[in-house]
Protein backbone atom coordinates (compact mmCIF):
# COMPACT_ATOMS: atom_id res chain seq x y z
CA UNK A 1 0.00 0.00 0.00
CA UNK A 2 1.23 3.12 -0.98
CA UNK A 3 1.64 5.45 2.05
CA UNK A 4 2.66 9.48 1.94
CA UNK A 5 5.96 10.98 2.36
CA UNK A 6 7.96 11.20 5.76
CA UNK A 7 8.38 14.50 8.06
CA UNK A 8 12.11 13.84 8.90
CA UNK A 9 13.53 17.15 11.57
CA UNK A 10 16.40 18.28 11.64
CA UNK A 11 17.48 18.02 14.87
CA UNK A 12 20.24 20.02 16.86
CA UNK A 13 21.54 22.02 13.34
CA UNK A 14 25.06 21.98 15.32
CA UNK A 15 25.13 18.05 15.71
CA UNK A 16 25.41 15.55 12.79
CA UNK A 17 21.56 15.72 12.09
CA UNK A 18 21.88 17.83 8.69
CA UNK A 19 24.52 15.71 7.68
CA UNK A 20 23.27 12.32 8.16
CA UNK A 21 19.60 13.51 6.35
CA UNK A 22 22.02 14.33 3.30
CA UNK A 23 23.74 11.23 3.23
CA UNK A 24 20.54 8.95 4.10
CA UNK A 25 18.60 10.66 0.73
CA UNK A 26 21.51 9.76 -1.02
CA UNK A 27 20.76 6.41 0.10
CA UNK A 28 17.27 6.63 -0.30
CA UNK A 29 16.55 9.08 -3.12
CA UNK A 30 15.97 6.01 -5.84
CA UNK A 31 13.81 3.37 -3.62
CA UNK A 32 12.61 5.42 -0.96
CA UNK A 33 10.88 6.01 1.77
CA UNK A 34 10.04 9.79 0.36
CA UNK A 35 10.63 12.09 3.01
CA UNK A 36 10.44 15.80 3.78
CA UNK A 37 13.13 18.11 5.70
CA UNK A 38 11.67 20.30 7.95
CA UNK A 39 14.48 22.57 9.30
CA UNK A 40 16.86 25.29 8.56
CA UNK A 41 17.48 25.50 4.80
CA UNK A 42 20.79 26.82 4.93
CA UNK A 43 21.78 24.00 7.60
CA UNK A 44 21.47 21.07 5.24
CA UNK A 45 23.07 23.05 2.37
CA UNK A 46 25.86 23.95 4.50
CA UNK A 47 26.18 20.04 5.34
CA UNK A 48 26.64 18.89 1.70
CA UNK A 49 29.12 19.01 -0.39
CA UNK A 50 27.40 19.94 -3.15
CA UNK A 51 25.50 22.67 -1.40
CA UNK A 52 22.38 23.66 -1.91
CA UNK A 53 21.95 22.17 -5.38
CA UNK A 54 20.67 19.25 -3.93
CA UNK A 55 17.79 21.21 -2.16
CA UNK A 56 14.20 21.66 -3.30
CA UNK A 57 12.20 24.40 -0.90
CA UNK A 58 8.45 23.34 -0.88
CA UNK A 59 5.70 24.85 1.32
CA UNK A 60 3.71 21.65 1.75
CA UNK A 61 4.69 17.51 2.32
CA UNK A 62 2.77 16.34 -1.32
CA UNK A 63 5.04 18.04 -3.14
CA UNK A 64 8.07 15.79 -2.05
CA UNK A 65 7.19 12.20 -3.81
CA UNK A 66 7.95 14.26 -7.14
CA UNK A 67 10.77 16.09 -6.45
CA UNK A 68 12.40 13.36 -3.71
CA UNK A 69 14.75 11.82 -6.68
CA UNK A 70 16.08 14.76 -7.52
CA UNK A 71 16.38 16.58 -4.41
CA UNK A 72 15.50 16.75 -0.94
CA UNK A 73 12.30 18.60 -0.38
CA UNK A 74 12.70 20.86 2.92
CA UNK A 75 9.76 22.81 4.53
CA UNK A 76 12.44 25.61 5.55
CA UNK A 77 11.69 27.19 8.72
CA UNK A 78 14.83 29.13 9.44
CA UNK A 79 17.07 29.45 12.63
CA UNK A 80 16.92 32.97 14.12
CA UNK A 81 20.75 32.78 14.90
CA UNK A 82 23.66 31.22 13.07
CA UNK A 83 24.86 27.69 14.45
CA UNK A 84 28.44 26.59 14.20
CA UNK A 85 28.75 22.74 14.03
CA UNK A 86 30.01 20.89 16.94
CA UNK A 87 29.04 24.11 19.16
CA UNK A 88 25.17 23.30 20.47
CA UNK A 89 23.72 26.97 21.22
CA UNK A 90 20.37 27.73 23.34
CA UNK A 91 19.84 30.56 20.89
CA UNK A 92 18.98 27.46 18.37
CA UNK A 93 16.49 25.76 20.93
CA UNK A 94 12.63 27.91 19.82
CA UNK A 95 13.48 26.70 16.23
CA UNK A 96 14.58 22.66 17.28
CA UNK A 97 11.29 22.57 19.05
CA UNK A 98 9.39 24.81 16.12
CA UNK A 99 10.46 21.75 13.91
CA UNK A 100 9.23 18.89 16.28
CA UNK A 101 5.93 20.87 16.56
CA UNK A 102 5.78 21.22 12.78
CA UNK A 103 6.08 17.73 11.67
CA UNK A 104 3.92 16.23 14.43
CA UNK A 105 0.81 18.45 13.28
CA UNK A 106 1.36 17.16 9.77
CA UNK A 107 1.27 13.89 11.11
CA UNK A 108 -1.77 14.53 13.31
CA UNK A 109 -3.29 16.49 10.26
CA UNK A 110 -2.10 13.25 7.74
CA UNK A 111 -0.45 15.50 6.14
CA UNK A 112 2.83 12.97 6.39
CA UNK A 113 2.30 9.70 7.10
CA UNK A 114 4.88 9.46 10.10
CA UNK A 115 7.64 11.56 11.49
CA UNK A 116 11.33 10.38 12.19
CA UNK A 117 13.32 12.75 14.10
CA UNK A 118 17.10 13.75 14.46
CA UNK A 119 18.89 13.95 17.56
CA UNK A 120 18.23 16.69 19.91
CA UNK A 121 20.57 17.42 22.83
CA UNK A 122 19.24 18.06 25.79
CA UNK A 123 21.39 20.54 27.88
CA UNK A 124 20.92 23.15 25.23
CA UNK A 125 17.14 22.69 25.08
CA UNK A 126 17.08 23.07 29.17
CA UNK A 127 18.82 26.34 28.68
CA UNK A 128 16.11 27.65 26.90
CA UNK A 129 13.22 26.34 29.29
CA UNK A 130 12.19 23.30 27.60
CA UNK A 131 10.51 21.05 30.44
CA UNK A 132 10.12 17.73 29.08
CA UNK A 133 13.16 14.94 29.79
CA UNK A 134 13.58 14.33 25.99
CA UNK A 135 11.72 13.63 22.67
CA UNK A 136 9.37 10.87 23.52
CA UNK A 137 7.78 12.81 26.63
CA UNK A 138 7.74 16.01 24.25
CA UNK A 139 5.65 13.87 21.42
CA UNK A 140 3.18 12.18 24.16
CA UNK A 141 2.24 15.99 25.04
CA UNK A 142 2.01 16.88 21.53
CA UNK A 143 -0.35 14.50 20.88
CA UNK A 144 -2.23 14.36 24.56
CA UNK A 145 -5.75 15.27 22.41
CA UNK A 146 -5.65 12.52 19.86
CA UNK A 147 -6.67 9.53 21.38
CA UNK A 148 -5.58 5.89 20.56
CA UNK A 149 -7.20 3.14 21.53
CA UNK A 150 -7.13 3.88 24.90
CA UNK A 151 -3.03 3.67 25.36
CA UNK A 152 -1.36 5.63 27.94
CA UNK A 153 2.06 6.23 26.29
CA UNK A 154 4.13 6.97 25.74
CA UNK A 155 6.53 4.40 25.59
CA UNK A 156 9.99 3.82 23.91
CA UNK A 157 10.93 0.92 22.20
CA UNK A 158 14.45 0.21 20.79
CA UNK A 159 15.05 -2.21 17.87
CA UNK A 160 17.99 -4.42 16.36
CA UNK A 161 17.92 -6.99 14.20
CA UNK A 162 15.95 -9.76 15.94
CA UNK A 163 15.81 -8.10 19.15
CA UNK A 164 12.82 -5.61 20.67
CA UNK A 165 12.85 -3.89 24.03
CA UNK A 166 10.42 -1.51 25.49
CA UNK A 167 11.09 0.37 28.99
CA UNK A 168 9.16 1.30 32.10
CA UNK A 169 11.57 3.81 33.01
CA UNK A 170 13.76 5.71 30.82
CA UNK A 171 15.97 8.53 31.91
CA UNK A 172 15.78 8.18 35.63
CA UNK A 173 19.15 8.28 37.75
CA UNK A 174 19.49 4.31 38.31
CA UNK A 175 18.91 5.05 42.21
CA UNK A 176 15.68 5.83 41.75
CA UNK A 177 14.43 3.00 39.63
CA UNK A 178 13.65 0.56 42.11
CA UNK A 179 11.23 3.03 43.81
CA UNK A 180 9.74 4.45 40.31
CA UNK A 181 8.84 0.85 38.57
CA UNK A 182 5.43 -0.62 39.79
CA UNK A 183 3.13 -2.70 39.43
CA UNK A 184 1.03 -0.16 37.10
CA UNK A 185 3.63 1.07 34.82
CA UNK A 186 5.09 -2.57 34.36
CA UNK A 187 1.47 -3.29 33.16
CA UNK A 188 0.64 -0.06 31.48
CA UNK A 189 4.05 -1.11 28.95
CA UNK A 190 3.14 -4.19 28.38
CA UNK A 191 -0.15 -3.50 27.35
CA UNK A 192 1.56 -0.72 24.91
CA UNK A 193 3.93 -3.48 23.49
CA UNK A 194 1.57 -5.67 22.60
CA UNK A 195 -0.54 -3.56 21.17
CA UNK A 196 2.18 -2.34 19.05
CA UNK A 197 3.67 -6.13 18.21
CA UNK A 198 -0.36 -6.65 16.58
CA UNK A 199 -0.53 -3.35 14.87
CA UNK A 200 2.86 -2.16 13.91
CA UNK A 201 4.71 -5.45 13.53
CA UNK A 202 2.35 -7.85 12.18
CA UNK A 203 2.85 -10.15 15.33
CA UNK A 204 -0.25 -11.78 15.44
CA UNK A 205 -0.02 -13.43 19.15
CA UNK A 206 2.80 -11.35 20.57
CA UNK A 207 4.74 -12.83 23.55
CA UNK A 208 6.37 -10.58 25.88
CA UNK A 209 9.01 -11.15 28.50
CA UNK A 210 9.14 -8.76 31.32
CA UNK A 211 12.76 -8.21 33.18
CA UNK A 212 13.73 -8.31 36.75
CA UNK A 213 15.05 -5.52 38.14
CA UNK A 214 17.75 -7.67 40.93
CA UNK A 215 20.68 -9.69 40.00
CA UNK A 216 19.53 -13.10 39.29
CA UNK A 217 16.28 -11.66 39.39
CA UNK A 218 16.55 -11.42 43.29
CA UNK A 219 16.88 -14.84 43.83
CA UNK A 220 13.61 -16.16 45.20
CA UNK A 221 13.77 -13.05 47.42
CA UNK A 222 17.31 -13.15 48.39
CA UNK A 223 19.06 -10.15 46.10
CA UNK A 224 15.70 -7.94 46.19
CA UNK A 225 11.89 -8.44 46.77
CA UNK A 226 11.08 -6.42 44.18
CA UNK A 227 9.93 -9.07 41.80
CA UNK A 228 8.50 -10.95 44.27
CA UNK A 229 6.05 -7.86 45.39
CA UNK A 230 6.28 -6.01 41.86
CA UNK A 231 6.90 -7.67 38.90
CA UNK A 232 5.54 -11.31 39.39
CA UNK A 233 2.03 -9.48 40.43
CA UNK A 234 2.53 -7.45 37.05
CA UNK A 235 2.99 -10.71 34.66
CA UNK A 236 0.10 -11.91 36.18
CA UNK A 237 -2.08 -8.90 35.71
CA UNK A 238 -0.63 -8.86 31.91
CA UNK A 239 -1.47 -12.86 31.41
CA UNK A 240 -5.47 -11.82 33.21
CA UNK A 241 -5.58 -8.88 30.71
CA UNK A 242 -5.12 -11.47 27.67
CA UNK A 243 -1.12 -11.04 27.07
CA UNK A 244 1.30 -13.68 26.59
CA UNK A 245 3.68 -12.41 29.55
CA UNK A 246 6.18 -14.30 30.98
CA UNK A 247 9.01 -13.33 33.89
CA UNK A 248 10.64 -12.04 35.43
CA UNK A 249 13.86 -13.07 34.07
CA UNK A 250 17.04 -12.45 34.62
CA UNK A 251 18.99 -9.68 32.31
CA UNK A 252 22.07 -11.12 32.11
CA UNK A 253 20.89 -14.84 30.59
CA UNK A 254 17.59 -12.84 28.46
CA UNK A 255 19.21 -11.72 25.51
CA UNK A 256 21.14 -14.48 23.92
CA UNK A 257 19.84 -15.35 20.24
CA UNK A 258 18.29 -18.51 21.79
CA UNK A 259 16.31 -16.46 24.27
CA UNK A 260 15.40 -14.18 21.68
CA UNK A 261 13.65 -16.99 19.72
CA UNK A 262 11.20 -17.36 22.61
CA UNK A 263 9.74 -14.23 22.61
CA UNK A 264 9.16 -11.02 20.52
CA UNK A 265 9.80 -8.17 22.50
CA UNK A 266 11.03 -7.34 26.64
CA UNK A 267 10.03 -5.23 28.85
CA UNK A 268 13.19 -3.51 30.64
CA UNK A 269 12.98 -2.21 33.77
CA UNK A 270 15.63 0.65 33.17
CA UNK A 271 17.55 2.65 30.40
CA UNK A 272 20.42 0.58 30.06
CA UNK A 273 19.13 -2.77 30.98
CA UNK A 274 17.18 -2.36 27.68
CA UNK A 275 19.63 -0.16 25.46
CA UNK A 276 22.77 -2.59 26.40
CA UNK A 277 21.49 -5.17 24.37
CA UNK A 278 20.20 -2.99 21.75
CA UNK A 279 23.68 -1.57 21.05
CA UNK A 280 26.20 -4.21 21.13
CA UNK A 281 23.77 -6.24 18.70
CA UNK A 282 23.79 -3.62 15.98
CA UNK A 283 25.53 -0.27 17.27
CA UNK A 284 25.05 1.47 13.82
CA UNK A 285 21.71 -0.12 13.27
CA UNK A 286 19.08 0.56 16.15
CA UNK A 287 16.14 1.92 15.58
CA UNK A 288 13.93 4.04 18.69
CA UNK A 289 10.32 3.57 18.19
CA UNK A 290 7.64 5.74 20.21
CA UNK A 291 4.84 3.07 20.93
CA UNK A 292 1.51 4.66 22.34
CA UNK A 293 0.88 7.63 19.91
CA UNK A 294 -1.29 8.64 17.43
CA UNK A 295 1.24 9.22 15.11
CA UNK A 296 4.33 6.90 13.70
CA UNK A 297 7.64 8.05 14.96
CA UNK A 298 10.74 6.80 14.88
CA UNK A 299 14.30 8.27 15.36
CA UNK A 300 18.30 6.75 15.03
CA UNK A 301 19.09 5.05 18.16
CA UNK A 302 22.11 7.49 18.70
CA UNK A 303 23.09 11.42 19.90
CA UNK A 304 23.81 14.68 18.17
CA UNK A 305 27.66 13.29 18.05
CA UNK A 306 29.20 16.93 18.63
CA UNK A 307 32.49 15.81 18.28
CA UNK A 308 32.37 14.66 15.06
CA UNK A 309 30.10 17.10 13.66
CA UNK A 310 30.40 19.18 10.30
CA UNK A 311 33.45 16.80 9.55
CA UNK A 312 31.65 14.30 7.37
CA UNK A 313 32.25 11.30 9.62
CA UNK A 314 28.68 9.97 10.65
CA UNK A 315 26.92 7.19 9.64
CA UNK A 316 23.87 7.63 7.87
CA UNK A 317 23.00 4.00 8.79
CA UNK A 318 20.42 4.15 12.10
CA UNK A 319 18.81 7.35 10.32
CA UNK A 320 18.13 4.77 7.23
CA UNK A 321 16.54 2.23 8.92
CA UNK A 322 14.51 4.36 11.29
CA UNK A 323 13.20 5.88 7.77
CA UNK A 324 12.63 2.56 6.36
CA UNK A 325 10.51 1.25 10.15
CA UNK A 326 8.75 4.21 9.91
CA UNK A 327 7.27 3.81 6.81
CA UNK A 328 6.70 0.41 7.54
CA UNK A 329 4.80 1.02 10.40
CA UNK A 330 2.63 3.48 8.55
CA UNK A 331 1.87 0.59 5.68
CA UNK A 332 0.78 -1.55 8.39
CA UNK A 333 -1.48 0.98 10.19
CA UNK A 334 -2.74 2.00 6.44
CA UNK A 335 -3.71 -0.96 5.91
Amino acid sequence: MKTGPLALTLGDPAGVGPEIIVKAWNDLRQSGPAFVAVGDFQSLASASAAGASILRRVTAPDEAARIFPEAIPVLDLPLRAPVVAGQPSSAAAPAIIQWIETAVGLALRGAVSGVVTAPIAKAPLYEAGFRFPGHTEFLGELTAAANYDGARGPIMMLTAQDLRVTLVTVHTPLAKVASQVSVEKIVNAGLVTAQALRRDFGVFAPRVAVAGLNPHAGESGGIGREEIEIVEPAVRALRNLGVEATGPYPADTLFPAEMRSRYDAVVCLYHDQALIPVKMLDFWGGVNVTLGLPIVRTSPDHGTAFDIAGRGLARADSLVAALRMADQIAQRRAA
